[in-house]
């Protein structure tokens, strides 16, 4: 992808909480010596993730190769309308760490008239670079998902911590899709947290303060596991 908008690469630690509530969570994250303070108002996430027929991509983070990616349309808030806003990212990991290249999306509906085809049509007539457009249609769309996101900082900004909640998956189906069969986790909650390189010598005295367990299950594994396998 010749001349992708990549940001620099963080850390990105991941936590799996399935001993708490979302309130408890919450309190806990407010608590910490570190001052965390909610810096947006929580609002729900929607991905469309993307594969190719042989699964590579999540092989790749079961396997735990040392680099990998995802691609993924995200939007937020209502998750079946006409989606006028979306965001494609490419997720890469390099060891422990991060980053991804955005780019604007074209619109496309997400309801009862998705298909593979409509997605793919939607990217031929796309704007997107002739490379980015290439890989796009290699892969195909396989999996949904949605999740209540809440959003915090300290106060100098260099940490950031996400807690998402109601993790809903659909499964996605190349000609017709009613999203009628779904998996919802309504008790496991998800903690993340996000700095860049050159604080990671802080983040010691962040994590120990956490009492949560350390996953390096991802989402994506998650769904396809839980409504393929």
């Amino acid at each position: 992808m010749n001349n992708s908008p990549i940001r620099e690469f963080r850390y990105e630690r991941k936590f799996f909480v399935d001993q708490l509530d979302a309130k408890q969570a919450i309190a806990l994250i407010k608590q910490h010596p570190a001052m965390f303070t909610e810096i947006y108002p929580p609002r729900y996430i929607n991905n469309i993730y993307m594969d190719d027929p042989w699964m590579e991509n999540f092989f790749d983070n079961v396997d735990g190769a040392t680099e990998r990616k995802k691609a993924r349309v995200r939007w937020y808030h209502n998750l079946f309308r006409q989606v006028d806003d979306p965001l494609l990212e490419f997720k890469i990991k390099r060891g422990l760490v991060g980053t991804k290249a955005q780019y604007p999306f074209p619109p496309f509906a997400f309801d009862e008239t998705f298909t593979e085809r409509s997605f793919k049509d939607a990217i031929r007539k796309s704007n997107l670079p002739v490379d980015v457009r290439s890989v796009l249609l290699a892969i195909e769309p396989v999996l949904c998902n949605r999740y209540l996101r809440w959003y915090f900082a300290t106060p100098d900004r260099k940490f950031r911590v996400t807690i998402d909640t109601g993790l809903t998956f659909y499964h996605i189906n190349k000609l017709t899709n009613r999203f009628l069969y779904k998996q919802v986790d309504y008790d496991d909650i998800v903690v993340e947290l996000k700095y860049q390189s050159e604080d990671d010598p802080e983040a010691s005295r962040i994590t120990g303060g956490f009492p949560f367990r350390v996953t390096r299950s991802s989402k994506y594994v998650q769904g396809i596991e839980r409504v393929y396998l």
